[in-house]
């Protein structure tokens, strides 16, 4: 998790709103009874909440209420947290340090193939990675 400089009533959820996927995925945390605000990553300026603009297009970001940015599988366990039971302890579990590795690993896969997954169109697609 990285720092910004805000405070805020409630934690900020943003997701890409020109993936249907994260649409899709996005619409599901009012279903959970999340304390949270939903919004698009391209409706805030990113930089004057402290988001990583270029992590922000690979994993989702969440501005937790103290300011602080949780990104990828840490984003989700901050907003199961933030709902009622059982999904508050499942977002401990994910969470958590056992959880670090496959955690992360799960939240890739799924990000990589996020144009193949319902409600994802090739506009959803990751750009390629450079280097490897």
């Amino acid at each position: 998790m990285t720092a910004a400089s805000a405070t805020r009533a409630v934690a900020l959820v943003l997701y890409d709103a020109d993936c249907g996927f994260c649409t899709r995925a996005a619409g599901w945390i009012p279903r959970l009874g999340a304390q949270v605000e939903v919004s698009s990553l391209q409706s805030h300026d990113l930089a004057a909440l402290g988001v990583d603009e270029d992590r922000a297009g690979l994993e989702m970001p969440v501005v937790l209420e103290d300011g602080t940015i949780a990104y990828g599988h840490h984003a989700w366990a901050q907003v199961l947290l933030r709902s009622p039971q059982p999904w508050r302890l499942i977002g401990a579990a994910l969470d958590s340090r056992v959880m670090e590795v496959p955690g992360a690993a799960v939240y890739r896969l799924v990000a990589a193939n996020r144009g193949r997954l319902p409600g994802g169109t090739a506009a959803c697609a990751l750009p390629p990675s450079s280097g490897a």
